[in-house]
Parts: structure tokens; sequence; C-alpha cells
């Protein structure tokens, strides 16, 4: 559905609001000592929106993918819609109060062009909080929940947890939800305020004529639309379903792709895995990303869709570069996921996981997953984690310098050394703290970097910055977010003097790609070459979990 963006409400009296707002400040400053959360917003309802019954076609669920999400924010960018040989597309939009619809043969250019605003727009915020990870960021936003406060998860750019717009609908209930958690020692929230004299606005073409409407609905009779990014032919994209493009709360488009699940996978199983990967590993993967997409419908709540198409959802290019193998893969489990007591499991799953798997709470904070723990990545006995916990200094070291034994051994990003200064740290680390708007970004030095604490899976739980400001303390996965050589959390690190009498920098010393939670792509190819079926795959890498039928555990 449409939403209308927070730029358009109120805001053109706010410079008003803003006077009258100091003339009664010493009144609205007692009433801010009387205030609580749950008395600010007791018209606030608990619960994030959660994903409610399925839409089902046919038996297949449908799905809302945001292909291209922030388009206008290059105002250079265009993108093209072409339907294939011998269909046509149609787009329907509102034309006033009447709903139109025009069929053309011919492709359709979409283009952004920036519109005067008169008089100017005072766009504004509440930001709760800004992390690296969808996860994290939710287990914050189930926080504010808790206490009484609405809230509703963003993505501009990193992950966000707003102030509910529709609820905080003014400056002056903006500034009373700020100084009341800021009053609770919640010193990094804050309001973000844009003057807007210019705001994107969308174009297109169609048959010499051009139009400009906010919402457009694009199909074609073969449902099959390309759909290109760049200015060469090659660069098209082909999607299957149809296409809307839609408002979002950014102030730009996204243009969405309405899909059926089964299609969509055709799309995401080669870019995951392979297409040339073991049928057994592509038959796990086909069977996790569908689970992984129907347990995530509600990432996109805010502006109307389900999942994204890059590695911040799982990547998905639409019905260009499908693989025969992959194919074969979603049509074999067809309506399989994966279960814990009958309820969809988090089908978490990464890359590459150094040898050992993470539990859920060594990534991100909230309740653990009985079936996402810790888990030696070997076929074989290659290392006992009862008796010899990662969480001791020494011991992680050593498992970081075994290289033999396990499922990922002899890959690229099994194990990994990258180096860097104080200089680049220092940047590094001032760049991230300055986004997490944190009273420590005015540092000028690093002093030291340690090891606070690290899971008993070897994952750092805690990293100690000392600065010249005071200590810095990242927590899981904000240390991927603050530094640019970890690629994993899974490292440790050795000071490098380089004949300098000072520090000169670190080295990370680690292994694995991404949060290391759940599967390992490559190791779940490992496997499989070693004879391993489908579901003794899932089985090694989701403890205690069942293949079941879309049909028996979710209901239309």
């Amino acid at each position: 559905m449409p939403r209308t963006t927070y730029a358009r409400r109120q805001n053109k009296h706010l410079p008003k609001k803003y006077t009258h707002y100091k003339r009664k400040s010493r009144r609205l400053g007692k009433l801010i000592k009387r205030l609580s959360y749950t008395a600010i917003t007791t018209f606030c309802l608990l619960g994030l929106t959660g994903a409610s019954n399925l839409p089902i076609n046919g038996g297949d669920v449908e799905l809302k993918i945001g292909i291209v999400q922030r388009f206008g924010e290059d105002t250079t960018q265009q993108l093209q819609l072409e339907p294939i040989k011998g269909d046509r597309l149609t787009l329907k939009f509102v034309n006033g109060r009447d709903r139109t619809a025009i069929a053309t043969v011919n492709p359709v250019k979409l283009e952004v062009v920036m519109q005067a605003v008169q008089p100017p727009v005072i766009e504004e915020r509440i930001v709760l909080g800004t992390y690296r990870s969808f996860e994290t960021a939710e287990e914050s936003a189930n926080h504010w929940q808790s206490q009484g406060i609405k809230v509703e998860i963003a993505q501009p750019e990193r992950w966000q947890v707003w102030g509910k717009r529709e609820i905080y609908n003014t400056p002056l209930l903006r500034r009373l939800l700020l100084q009341s958690v800021q009053a609770s020692g919640v010193k990094t929230a804050s309001i973000e305020t844009k003057v807007l004299q210019l705001i994107p606005k969308v174009s297109w073409v169609v048959n010499g004529n051009r139009y400009s409407r906010d919402q457009l609905e694009i199909s074609t009779g073969k449902n099959l639309i390309r759909v290109n990014r760049g200015k060469k032919a090659d660069d098209a994209v082909l999607y299957g379903g149809s296409l809307e493009l839609q408002p979002n709360a950014y102030g730009t488009y996204t243009l969405i792709n309405d899909v059926l699940l089964e299609t969509y996978l055709r799309g995401v199983v080669p870019h995951e895995i392979g297409g040339n990967a073991p049928e057994a590993a592509l038959s796990a993967q086909a069977i996790i990303a569908r689970t992984y997409v129907l347990r995530n419908l509600r990432r996109f709540a805010i502006d109307g869709y389900q999942l994204c198409a890059d590695t911040h959802c799982q990547v998905y290019k639409g019905l260009t570069e499908t693989a025969t193998n992959a194919d074969k893969a979603v049509t074999a489990t067809k309506g399989q996921i994966l279960t814990y007591q009958n309820q969809l499991i988090d089908a978490l799953y990464s890359s590459t996981t150094g040898g050992v798997t993470a539990n859920f709470s060594d990534v991100w904070n909230g309740a653990d997953r009985p079936y996402l723990k810790p888990v030696i990545d070997a076929a074989g006995n290659t290392w006992n984690l009862s008796n010899r916990s990662l969480a001791d200094e020494s011991n992680f070291e050593a498992f970081i310098a075994q290289k033999t034994g396990f499922n990922e051994t002899g890959t690229s990003l099994f194990r990994w050394r990258k180096e860097s200064s104080m200089a680049d740290l220092t940047r590094d680390l001032q760049k991230f703290l300055k986004v997490k708007n944190s009273p420590y970004a005015n540092f000028s030095t690093i002093e030291e970097i340690a090891v606070g604490t690290r899971s008993s899976g070897g994952r750092i739980l805690k990293l100690q910055i000392k600065t010249d400001k005071g200590l810095v303390t990242l927590e899981k996965d904000e240390v991927r977010s603050a530094f640019g050589p970890p690629i994993s959390t899974l490292f440790y690190l050795q000071p490098l003097n380089k004949g300098n009498p000072t520090t000169w920098g670190y080295a990370f010393v680690g292994g694995g790609l991404g949060h290391g939670v759940g599967l390992s792509q490559t190791g779940a190819q490992e496997l499989a070459k070693k004879g391993w079926s489908t579901a003794q795959i899932l089985d090694f890498y989701y403890p205690g979990t069942q293949i079941q039928m879309l049909q028996n555990v979710i209901k239309p």
C-alpha cells in the first residue's frame, strides 16, 4: 500500500511551533519530569508488525521484493522497463480521481527530476538507534515496545529504529520522547532534521506522452519484465511476476517485484551457493532460503514490501542467470521448509564459518535459538568444544592456527590475516561513532585495542578500544561495522610495531566470512561431496530441526 512520507505532514508550520516550544520550555521541563515512557505514549500498542496470514496463490506464496530500494537518491539514475518479444507492458496509475491503464510494446524509461518545494519543507524523525543488522535493530525495537514506545524499523542506509512517525507527529512529541529517553541514559538517540528545498519526482514516457505519478503498477501478459538499470542491453535483468513503483520513507521511490515464492527461489539459490554446487547442498540451500524468506516477511513493513534483493536479506537476481541444477533443487524441494517444534526456524546462514558456527547471541542481542549453537564445522572429531572452550584466548589462537580437518579447509576465506595502521583504524572508528551519534565520536587517537570477552564458540562479544577520550566498548556485530579489516568476529589481535617505537597498528588474524550463524555454504558443499544427504546437512547445522511441508505448518 502507498505510504505518505513524514516530510509532507504538518512540518510547514514547524518554525512557529519551535517558537512556541521555546516560550513554553519551563512548563515542558516540568511536564517531562512527570512523564514516563508509558505516559508519553499511552496510545501506543505493543508488538511490532509481524507476518499474518500469508497470501496464497494457487498453492504458492506471493512475495513483495524491493529490487531497487531507493530510486531517486542519484538523480542521474534511470530505469528502463521492457516487455519480452511478443508481449506488451500495461501501466496502471491514478490520474486525478481516475485509475488509468496504458498499454505499450515499447520500452518505458523511468527518470527522476528534482522538483522545487515552496515553501521549503522541514523533515524530521526521531532515531532511537543505528545498527549493522536487522536482527540487532529488531531486538532494540522490541525493547522500546516493551517500554510502551511505538517504533518502526527503517533502513535509510544502515538499519535504524525510529519513533513511529504517525505517533510522534509533532515537534513537541518528538522532543518530549527524546528528552525522556536521553534522561534514561540513552545518549545516542537523536532527532534528525533536514530542510528540503528540492525533492525527487519520478516521471516516465509512454507512447510519446510524459506522466508523473507517485505510484505505478507494471504488468505483462506473460508475467515477465526486463528491468535495465544501465546503458547496455545486457545490463537488463528479467523478473517474473509484476512490478510496483511507490514512495518510501526516505523521500525516494522503491521498485518492487511482486513474485511467487518458488519463482523467487530460482533467482536466489544459484546466486547464494552457486549453480554448480552438489545436489544435496543445492537442495539444502533451497529449503533454508524458502524458510528464511517466510520467517522474514516483516523486514520492510515501513515501506510496504517484505525483503530486499541484496546481502541484507538474500541475493536475488530474478530469472537472469538461473542454473539448471539449482532449478532442479527448487523443484525437488517445492514447499519444503525447516521447522523446530512445528515452527519456522530462523534460517540464518553464511558463506564460511571459519571452522565453528555461532550462537545467535554471539552476534546479535536477543534470545538464543536452541537449533543455532556452536558446532565444529568438520565431519570428524577435529576439536572438542566441551574440553577446549574457545572463550579462552590461548585455546582460540590454537584453534585459528589449526588449518586441517575442517569442512572449509583449503578455501580462501577459511583463514585470513589483515593488517591496518592506527591511522586507518582511527578513521574507521571515528566514522562509526559519528553515525552512532556517540559522545566519543570526537576522540583523536587510539591508544590500545584488546579483546574484552569472547563466547565459547570464539566470537568476540566485547572489543575494548582505549582512546584519548575514554574507553569505547564495541559489542558483537558492531565490531565489523566499526573496523574495515575483520570480515567476521572470529579473530584475535596482534599489535605491530614495524620498526616504530610505538604501535604502528594491528593484525587481525581470524577465519570465516560473515556472522557464522547456522549453515556454512562452503561447508555444506564439502559435506555433500562426502555423500551426506540434504537432511543430514541440515540436521548438522540446525540440530533438532525437521523438514516439513509448508501447508502443514502455515495455513492461508
